[in-house]
């Protein structure tokens, strides 16, 4: 077969024959599932990868529709990099395996990550580290400039005055109850990770906030947002059909990749692929038992079904004092009566 990836063996099941010249009862052996690849490299290719497009379309944006200084789009880049760094770094702290920061022109950016057992706790430990060390940042350089105690010329104190005021600003909104905001994404999984129907109605009502902000300050670009949030319900929900059809057959999903048998697997890969899962299309099911050229696809459908356990882990007690975090980091700069000049003038 042509085009085998190379941890792919052609034929599989010859790796699994016994013979015995006695006697030899009619068997049958599965096949091995093919090896996880290491994603690790791939991972951080595609972070500087999508980090290069967002300041190529940045700088492209800031030039001709702003015409702001390149200056800003760096900045811009920073806080974004300082916020999701915050994210970043608290998930290495609860161990998270392949982790990356990846960029969306004009949006934005994201932390990613994944783990078998994903903890209420140090979910919310993970999403309030990319905003409050932010808005704590953006608090303590506005200080530090209003007071001038470094002796700045006004032209420095403007740049350091509408750099925290946009560290401040970005931080705050981003603690908004809106998915996939930080602050809606903590709503969610304190509150509504237990229900499918009242999340998926969270994220709809989200997906329609976000769309006529978009539409109210003319900034269209963002509406890509909240359509691929309504696009990513539907891909959800043919991915829970498909989930039902595997558990109805037996097959626990609930265990990594490495604990699935070789049975499961080709069990798991012949249901994905009779029920027209579009990842797999143009490969065939077994039998015959061998590896298709695109087997990565099937390892990664195989991966991303396999479900992960939420570990309830925060009493009522606990999500108020989560609560309590919240509420001051989005209140603090309003309480503190903290001006945020960038709004009242353009950036140059």
């Amino acid at each position: 077969m042509e085009n085998i990836p190379p941890h792919f063996s052609s034929d599989p099941a010859s790796e699994n024959r016994e013979t015995n010249d006695t006697f030899s009862a009619p068997s049958f052996v599965y096949p091995p599932k093919p090896e996880l690849e290491n994603k690790k490299g791939n991972v951080w290719i595609r972070s500087i990868t999508s980090l290069a497009l967002y300041l190529l379309i940045g700088y492209y944006f800031f030039s001709y529709f702003l015409s702001a200084s390149w200056i800003w789009l760096l900045i811009l880049t920073g806080i974004v990099i300082f916020h999701e760094l915050g994210h970043f770094l608290a998930m290495k702290a609860f161990h998270y395996k392949e982790l990356g920061i990846f960029f969306i022109p004009l949006l934005g950016a994201y932390a990613s990550g994944t783990k078998r057992e994903v903890s209420q706790r140090q979910s919310a430990i993970i999403l309030l580290a990319g905003p409050l060390p932010g808005i704590i940042a953006g608090i303590f350089l506005l200080t530090v400039a209003k007071s001038r105690i470094t002796g700045m010329g006004y032209e420095e104190y403007l740049i350091v005055a509408k750099t925290a005021a946009l560290l401040i600003f970005l931080n705050v909104l981003n603690l908004l109850p809106i998915y996939p905001l930080d602050g809606g994404q903590l709503l969610n999984r304190l509150f509504l990770d237990e229900s499918k129907v009242i999340g998926n109605i969270f994220v709809v009502i989200s997906a329609l906030a976000l769309g006529y902000f978009a539409l109210k300050i003319d900034f269209y670009p963002l509406l890509v947002l909240p359509a691929m949030m309504l696009f990513r319900l539907r891909s959800d929900a043919k991915f829970d059909q498909m989930t039902r059809k595997v558990e109805t057959t037996g097959i626990n999903l609930e265990k990594t990749y490495e604990e699935i048998t070789n049975e499961e697997y080709w069990n798991i890969r012949n249901i994905l692929i009779e029920n027209n899962y579009s990842p797999l299309r143009n490969i065939n099911p077994a039998p015959p038992y061998e590896y298709s050229s695109h087997e990565t696809r099937v390892v990664n459908a195989i991966e991303n079904l396999l479900q992960r356990t939420i570990i309830q882990d925060l009493s009522w007690f606990g999500k108020a004092i989560i609560l309590l975090i919240w509420a001051g980091s989005f209140a603090a700069p309003f309480l503190l009566n903290i001006d945020l000049p960038f709004l009242s003038y353009h950036a140059r």
